[in-house]
């Protein structure tokens, strides 16, 4: 099977689409980090190049996003300097039956939930195998811990009951660093009954800068699925 038949990613493609076509010229928009938002961000610059959409500009929340934007020709800018965000499109590790998400896999979490809080609308693109009952149950919850706070910080979760575990780079010695510098702690919990609560106790903890729970920030859910061997996409408001 070809990569342009692979049904995954033609249905990544689709979400990605349908929530790139839902950005207004004149916007500012928060381009998210992963492999759908990918997609969205290529579909933004073919209809900026297509003169279909016109004088948008992206707030990047990681490196990854920046570069996609450069080579699609969206012109970046940065909170400094803008009012507001219309509109942010991201991806999510997990998504619960509240719309509350993981996010982190991709350790750009901190500067995705800035970006994402900031926007007047949400999206969320996901393919189906992202939506669980519970959140945790699938995915590790990712904190992005100063380096000097690493062991303490483990501890304070260790008390609080999770079991965290330093993340590695691929394919590099040593743990993976993030935009800001900082390290990731990969956190199981047995359950998350609570996530509003497990947020703001994590962020509390001296040393943390941000945890991977979204509680009450995605407004509508883009979900690929496919149908019949062919890619559809349900919507979650």
């Amino acid at each position: 099977m070809t990569s342009e038949l692979d049904p995954v990613k033609l249905m990544k493609q689709e979400v990605g689409r349908a929530a790139a076509s839902r950005v207004q010229s004149g916007s500012v928009v928060g381009l998210g980090t992963g492999s759908t938002t990918a997609f969205a961000i290529q579909f933004l610059g073919e209809r900026l190049q297509s003169g279909e959409l016109r004088d948008i500009r992206g707030v990047p929340t990681s490196f990854q996003a920046s570069v996609l934007a450069k080579q699609y020709g969206i012109p970046l800018t940065t909170l400094d300097d803008v009012d507001s965000i219309a509109i942010a499109i991201d991806g999510a590790d997990e998504v619960d039956p509240n719309k509350n998400l993981i996010k982190g896999g991709g350790a750009a979490h901190t500067r995705e939930k800035l970006v994402d809080s900031l926007a007047d609308l949400f999206i969320v693109v996901v393919d189906s195998s992202k939506l669980v009952d519970r959140l945790g149950s699938t995915f590790p919850l990712p904190v992005e811990v100063l380096p000097i706070a690493v062991t303490p910080v483990t501890r304070a979760i260790q008390k609080l009951g999770g079991r965290p575990e330093l993340r590695m780079g691929v394919k590099k010695d040593g743990p993976v660093i993030t935009d800001q510098g900082n390290m990731i702690l990969d956190v199981q919990f047995d359950a998350i009954d609570n996530p509003a609560e497990l947020e703001k106790t994590l962020n509390n903890i001296p040393g943390v800068l941000d945890n991977g729970l979204f509680v009450g920030v995605a407004d509508l859910i883009l979900v690929g699925e496919i149908k019949d061997g062919q890619p559809v996409v349900r919507e979650i408001q």
